[in-house]
C-alpha cells in the first residue's frame, strides 16, 4: 500500500517522496512533507503548495480522504482500495508481502568455534541470521548463509588434547591437567566415544593427539548441526578456516603491494590505522605464523572474489574491535569495504523464576541453547531472541514462556491465529464464502484493523532492509493484541457484519501467519 500511495505521489510530483505514518489516526494512514520541500524551489508556502497537490487526487479512487494539514499532505486510503488488496493477498498468500529486490547477498553468521555445543550466546546470533535469510529471500534477493568454520587455531589442537587426558582419566591413567583445556560432560562422553572408536593403546601416544582433534572437531560440527537443526537452521555453505590458509601468501603479497603491511620488532603489521583503526595490528608473529586477524583477512578476501553485492556478517558483540581491522584490510585487498555490514548481536541473561538460569553441567560454564529448546520450545526461543535489536542486551525469564496469558507473546499471538479459525468453524463458513465479500461499510475499529493486517509488506521491508528483525515480533504482537481488542469490543457470528467480519478476521490470520513463518514459526489453528 505504501508503496503504491508513494508511486502515485511521484507521478504527480515528479521526485522522491518521503512517506510518513501521522502520530494521530484522525490525520489519516500515511503524509508527506514534500510540500517544505518544494517550496523553495516553487518559491511558495509549503500549506499553499499542499492545498494545490491535494486537489489533484480529488478523484483517485485509492483515497478517501487527501487533506492539507499545516503544509503537510494526509491520505487516508479508501475502503474499495483496502478491500481488493485484501481480497488480493488472502488469495495470493505466497506474494503477500514478496517482492523482486534481486540482490546477492553473501550471510555469514553463527561460525562457532567447534570445540562445544551451542550456547545462548550463538543461538542468538543464529535466529536473527536465519530470520533474515528468510525474510530477504521473501522479498526477492538470493542470499547464501554460510557458516565460517574456526578450525585453525590452538582450540582445535586443545579441543584433542582435552579428549585425549579425558580418555587417558577413564582408563585409569596418571594424567596432568594443563592450566587451560575444555571441561564439561561433552569432553567426558567424546572421550568415551573415542576409546570405543580407536581402541585404549591409541591414548599411549601423544603423537595421535592431532588425529584426535580432527575427529573431535568433527564431532562438534555434527553436534552444533543438529543444534541448529533443532531451531529449523541449516547452512547452504561451510567453509573451513584451516583450508583458506593456503591462499594466505597470494593474499600477503596483495597486501605488500598496496602498502598495507610493514615489519617491525620481528612481526608483520597491518597498517589499519590508515582507515579508522585506533593501532596497526600483527597479521603474522614472530615465530611466523599467521595470526586470528590473518584468517579473518583471507576470508573475506574468498568472499568478494565471489561477485556478491552485499556481505553481511553477525558477529557476537565482543568483536566490535574487529570492524575496523576487517574493513581496513578490505580496502586495502581494492574492494569496497562498505559493501559489507557487521550485525552485532549482544549477550543474553536467563532467568528461571527470577532467579539466574543454572549453567549446564554437560557444556561445563554456560548455558547450552539445546536445554532451553527442550525447555520452552524452538518456536519461543527464535521468537524471544528476535524481540529486541540485537545490539541490545537481552534478558527474559523462560518461566514467563510457559504460561498461557498475554505474558506469554509468543501464545499470545497464536492464540489470536487460532482464534480467528475457531471463528470461521463456529459460524460454519469456509474460506470461500467470504473472501469476495466487499469490506465496505465498516465500523473505524475494523478500518483500523483491516490497515494494520494490510501493513505487513511494510514490515516486512523495513525489518530487513533497516537489519532490525524486531520490527516484526513488535508487529506480530501489536496485531494479535489490536484482534483480540477488537474481537472482546464487536459481535461477529450472528451480526448483520458477519461476513464481512470474517474476511477482515481472515486477512489478520493471514498476516500473522506470514509474520510468523518468516520467523521461523509456523503458526497453529488449534490450541
Amino acid at each position: 500500500m505504501k508503496k503504491r500511495v508513494k508511486s502515485l505521489l511521484q507521478e504527480v510530483i515528479q521526485k522522491d517522496v518521503v512517506l510518513e505514518k501521522p502520530k494521530e489516526k484522525k490525520f489519516g494512514h500515511y503524509a508527506t512533507p514534500i510540500a517544505f520541500a518544494l517550496a523553495k524551489e516553487l518559491r511558495k508556502s509549503p500549506m499553499q503548495i499542499a492545498d494545490e497537490l491535494a486537489k489533484s487526487f480529488e478523484e483517485n479512487p485509492i483515497f478517501e480522504k487527501v487533506e492539507p494539514i499545516r503544509g503537510y499532505l494526509n491520505f487516508k486510503l479508501s475502503e474499495d482500495f483496502m478491500d481488493s488488496y485484501a481480497t488480493w493477498a488472502l488469495q495470493n498468500e505466497e506474494q503477500f508481502g514478496a517482492d523482486s529486490q534481486g540482490q546477492k547477498i553473501h550471510l555469514e553468521f553463527v561460525s562457532a568455534n567447534p570445540t562445544g555445543p551451542l550456547h545462548i550466546g550463538h543461538a542468538r546470533g543464529a535466529v536473527i541470521g536465519e530470520a533474515l535469510a528468510r525474510m530477504g529471500r521473501y522479498l526477492g534477493n538470493d542470499i547464501l548463509k554460510e557458516y565460517y568454520i574456526n578450525d585453525a587455531g590452538n582450540q582445535i589442537y586443545l579441543l584433542g588434547l582435552s579428549i585425549f587426558l579425558a580418555a587417558r582419566e577413564a582408563l585409569g591413567k596418571d594424567i596432568q591437567w594443563p592450566d587451560e583445556y575444555y571441561r564439561g560432560e561433552y569432553i567426558k562422553d567424546l572421550a568415551q566415544e573415542a576409546i570405543e572408536e580407536f581402541g585404549e593403546q591409541f591414548f599411549e601416544d601423544e603423537a595421535n593427539i592431532e588425529r584426535l582433534s580432527e575427529w573431535g572437531k568433527d564431532k562438534m560440527m555434527e553436534l552444533i548441526r543438529a543444534n541448529l537443526a533443532s531451531v529449523g537452521i541449516e547452512f547452504d555453505n561451510f567453509v573451513s578456516e584451516k583450508s583458506l590458509y593456503e591462499r594466505w601468501d597470494e593474499v600477503l603479497e596483495i597486501l605488500r603491494k598496496n602498502g598495507a603491511i610493514y615489519e617491525k620488532d620481528g612481526k608483520v603489521w597491518l597498517r589499519s590505522t590508515e582507515y579508522g583503526d585506533e593501532k596497526d595490528r600483527v597479521v603474522v608473529r614472530e615465530d611466523g605464523r599467521p595470526t586470528y586477524l590473518a584468517g579473518d583477512i583471507i576470508y573475506h578476501y574468498d568472499k568478494f572474489l565471489r561477485g556478491f553485492d552485499r556481505y553481511i556478517n553477525i558477529w557476537g558483540a565482543d568483536h566490535h574491535g574487529y570492524i575496523a581491522r576487517v574493513k581496513a584490510a578490505i580496502k586495502f585487498l581494492g574492494f569496497d569495504s562498505e559493501r559489507l555490514e557487521i550485525i552485532l548481536a549482544q549477550m543474553v541473561s536467563l532467568l528461571k523464576g527470577g532467579e539466574p538460569y543454572k549453567m549446564s553441567k554437560r557444556a561445563g560454564n554456560f548455558i547450552l541453547m539445546s536445554d532451553v529448546v527442550e525447555e520452552i520450545g524452538a518456536d519461543a526461543l527464535k521468537f524471544m531472541f528476535l524481540s529486541k535489536k540485537s545490539d541490545t542486551h537481552l534478558e527474559f525469564d523462560v518461566d514467563m514462556l510457559k504460561k498461557e496469558d498475554s505474558s506469554n507473546p509468543v501464545y499470545y499471538i497464536n492464540y489470536a491465529h487460532a482464534r480467528i479459525h475457531s471463528v470461521l468453524e463456529k459460524a460454519g463458513k469456509s474460506f470461500e464464502d467470504v473472501v469476495h465479500v466487499k469490506l465496505v461499510g465498516l465500523n473505524e475499529d475494523a478500518k483500523d484493523l483491516l490497515f494494520q493486517a494490510l501493513i505487513l509488506p511494510e514490515i516486512i521491508e523495513d525489518a530487513f532492509v533497516k537489519r532490525e528483525v524486531q520490527r516484526m515480533t513488535d508487529y506480530l504482537k501489536a496485531l494479535a493484541a489490536h484482534l483480540h481488542s477488537f474481537y472482546n469490543k464487536h459481535k461477529v457470528i450472528g451480526t448483520e457484519y458477519e461476513d464481512r467480519y470474517l474476511k477482515l478476521l481472515l486477512t489478520v490470520a493471514l498476516s500473522l501467519r506470514v509474520g510468523l513463518r518468516l520467523l521461523g514459526i509456523e503458526a497453529k489453528e488449534r490450541m
